[in-house]
């Protein structure tokens, strides 16, 4: 449990007492004085005196007197009676905000992640209370009505006659809904109001979200798709918790069979988060969702606008959002009563959240169901190791979808050897990227009239910039990283802090002017070359750099499917959850792309990666066709891609874990330290090696420096941590994290079961 801080000093935590909370309630019933927990980075817990008059329960949001200035927070326990702290040192409660409380199972899942993650108690808080301003009541709409006998010296026009015959049928209008109906402007409404012709009345806000309807009936499902849906339905119906891996080839139809679970829960009066890795993948399946139910669902991600984040958070705590999609962070708000979590692409690293709170939002997720003691469903084509030992194990039930829906068939998937197939240079833009086996591909797509997509995990132009003179290479000022060239906006740009500068004139080392050279690709250098070797073609590239939001890659996506669209140029954007049905040839300009670094999932994710994208290709009723471009043809991944072959895959990278002593059969942390100088980052690092424990089962490796050694200006060191699984790890770091005082400036942050090794 978190400590306990008196709002005026210091104060012991004692026993509970015997009676539950009779001890802490007045004579009329009411808690005296409570402990709040506020959304603040500390984990510790303050009192608070509840003043006459005010009713507090368990959970209510309030707001508090913190210094010299008011914070929220949530009554997270009583506090009990301590007769050496009269209630009249202590601070009052301000006030109790009308919104529903904050349930047992959010408070419990708040503690949970906490203490899993190692992070402040008060900082998982703040993620549920991310919106502040939710928690005001939201205002009454304004309807206009007829006040009466219009004024007598009132001048009529035509426009303002045919409101006022509008209005006069009775009903309450808003202003924009009354002029769009009379044919006028909004002016000319408020000028009626002005006059005292029409009068304001106020009416409740309406709802937020119209209801989804879940007696809909959905698209006709193949045998194996009903028969992994009904047992969904059961799994959803027996309210208990259960995990469910849905495992589908790509084009299988996983969405619409775990859309049957979705149905049974509305069915239930229960509420549904479906969780997506990227925003970008909502365009189409938020079609799909309206489709099935005839409505939208609650949408929750950082590019919503401030009002619709106000309403979806409000809507969600007082149960009118039926349905949530979202990303990571939906995981967080402040459900009534949710009965069904989905995470779809659930192998997805984009659920890692890296800074702040870090914590794995699938894994969480399980959490998050076990402890409301409802259903989860992990959805995946390429489902990750430890969901597949999971349900080997007899953890998770596993459904399987072996094949695609309509009777389209998996793209055949061949291996371009550039050793051997060397991309010819260009005269129009110099170096090549595309191999002659994908340039004649490309080709015969284009003249059988279907798309092709391109993908490079790479964006910008190039990767790096160097001088043809002396060979500086251009890094960024702030990281230890190159700066990557965005010809389209003619910027360098760090991927990593965000710093951005002109490309310039002479090198910055030796002075030699147009001696800077891109090197390397990245999809602005591929789409120079598609549209040299292919001028006809109409092409787009698609990264996060050219769709700013889900409403651009919403206009992307309905561009390629009106066929205005040729050839695709894109990123890992772009390479799962879209159905493309022209889109017969994808060509992977770098296949080896993500197999070096270092990182223990590097072999596993560029699978993922590449099955996902090889899966664009032939989802209707034309065949498909892969070609991944490699230097390394014999690399099991590359071998597993052009066989078909994931189960020997995950059992070769199942048995090569195992024997490194790496996750999921061991447990991995990592502690990173920062410092404004490498100084104070060796010296903090030395001060916690020579505290480290030394406890059987437990292996410390550093400190070193990071492979980023400076990100955003600030020095780094790192350790990483391995231990058996019948080690207490977090036990074990808490103790020896406590030893150690840091010295200012110096940051700490812990990363349990890290995906991230930069």
């Amino acid at each position: 449990m978190p400590n306990r801080i008196a709002s005026t000093s210091p104060q012991a935590p004692t026993g509970q007492p015997e009676d539950g909370l009779g001890a802490w309630r007045g004579g009329d019933g009411h808690l005296r004085r409570v402990s709040v927990l506020l959304p603040v980075p500390f984990g510790a817990l303050y009192s608070y005196a509840v003043p006459e008059g005010l009713e507090l329960e368990i959970g209510d949001v309030v707001s508090v007197p913190l210094g010299n200035r008011q914070s929220l927070g949530v009554v997270w326990d009583p506090e009990p009676e301590d007769p050496e702290l009269p209630d009249a040192r202590l601070k009052p409660v301000t006030s109790r905000y009308s919104v529903p409380p904050f349930t047992a199972e959010a408070r419990a899942f708040v503690e949970w992640v906490a203490n899993y993650t190692m992070a402040p108690l008060g900082g998982v808080l703040r993620m549920a209370l991310s919106i502040p301003s939710a928690l005001e009541p939201p205002k009454p709409r304004l309807l206009l009505r007829l006040a009466g006998a219009p004024p007598g010296d009132l001048r009529l026009t035509p426009g303002r006659r045919r409101v006022l015959e509008l209005a006069a049928e009775g009903f309450a209008r808003p202003a924009s809904q009354l002029a769009q109906e009379a044919g006028v402007g909004v002016g000319v409404v408020k000028s009626l109001l002005k006059t005292g012709a029409l009068e304001a009345v106020e009416a409740a806000p309406s709802a937020a979200f119209a209801p989804p309807d879940w007696e809909r009936t959905g698209l006709v499902l193949s045998p194996s798709q009903e028969s992994a849906a009904m047992q969904l339905r059961q799994r959803v119906a027996e309210d208990a918790f259960s995990v469910t891996l849905l495992d589908g080839v790509t084009g299988s139809g996983k969405t619409e069979v775990y859309f049957e679970a979705v149905a049974a829960a509305l069915a239930q009066g229960r509420q549904v988060l479906v969780m997506l890795p990227e925003i970008a993948l909502s365009a189409q399946w938020l079609a799909r969702f309206e489709m099935r139910f005839g409505t939208r669902p609650a949408e929750w991600h950082s590019d919503l606008g401030p009002p619709r984040r106000r309403a979806a958070w409000r809507a969600v705590a007082d149960g009118g959002a039926r349905v949530v999609v979202g990303a990571r962070s939906a995981l967080f708000l402040p459900y009534e009563n949710l009965g069904l979590i989905v995470v779809d692409e659930e192998h997805e690293a984009a659920f890692k959240q890296e800074d702040g709170v870090i914590y794995h939002a699938r894994d969480m997720a399980v959490v998050r169901a076990r402890i409301g003691g409802f259903p989860i469903v992990l959805a995946s084509a390429t489902p990750s190791l430890e969901s597949v030992l999971n349900a080997q194990a007899g953890k998770y039930a596993a459904l399987h979808l072996p094949d695609r829906h309509g009777g389209a068939a998996l793209p055949r998937i061949e291996l371009v050897d550039l050793r051997l197939e060397k991309p010819p240079r260009l005269i129009e833009t110099g170096q090549g990227w595309l191999s002659p086996p994908l340039r004649t591909a490309i080709a015969e797509a284009l003249e059988r009239e279907e798309q092709a997509l391109l993908f490079l995990n790479r964006r910008g132009f190039a990767p790096l910039t160097l001088c043809r003179a002396c060979g500086h290479r251009l890094e960024c000022p702030r990281c230890t990283a190159w700066l990557v060239e965005h010809r389209l906006v003619r910027r360098l740009a760090c991927h990593h802090c965000g710093h951005g500068q002109r490309l310039p004139r002479e090198c910055p080392a030796c002075g030699a002017e147009d001696s800077l050279v891109a090197c390397g690709p990245g999809v602005e250098r591929v789409s120079e070359e598609v549209a040299a070797l292919f001028p006809a073609a109409r092409m787009t590239v698609l990264s996060s750099d050219t769709l700013h939001g889900p409403q651009a890659a919403a206009e992307a996506v309905e561009a390629i499917q009106r066929r205005e669209v040729d050839i695709i140029v894109g990123t890992q954007i772009v390479a799962k959850g879209h159905h493309f049905p022209l889109l017969t040839l994808v060509g992977v300009v770098d296949a080896d792309l993500g197999l070096s670094g270092g990182d223990l999932r590097a072999t596993e994710r560029t699978y993922h990666l590449l099955h996902q994208v090889a899966g664009r290709a032939g989802r209707a009723e034309r065949p498909g066709r892969v070609l991944l471009q490699t230097h390394a043809p014999e690399h099991p991944v590359m071998q597993a891609l052009a066989r078909g072959d994931r189960a020997r895959f995950l059992e070769q990278e199942a048995a090569s874990r195992r024997r490194g002593g790496l996750p999921p059969f061991f447990r991995l942390a990592a502690l990173i330290l920062s410092a404004p100088d490498a100084e104070r980052a060796d010296t903090a690092a030395q001060a916690l090696a020579r505290a480290a424990p030394r406890v059987e089962g437990l292996e410390i490796l550093g400190p070193a420096p990071a492979p980023l050694a400076v990100l955003r200006g600030r020095h780094r060191r790192r350790f990483l941590v391995k231990a058996r699984r019948d080690v207490a790890l977090q036990a074990e770091l808490r103790d020896w994290l406590g030893r150690v005082r840091l010295a200012g400036g110096v940051r700490l942050a812990v990363d349990i079961d890290p995906y991230s090794f930069l």
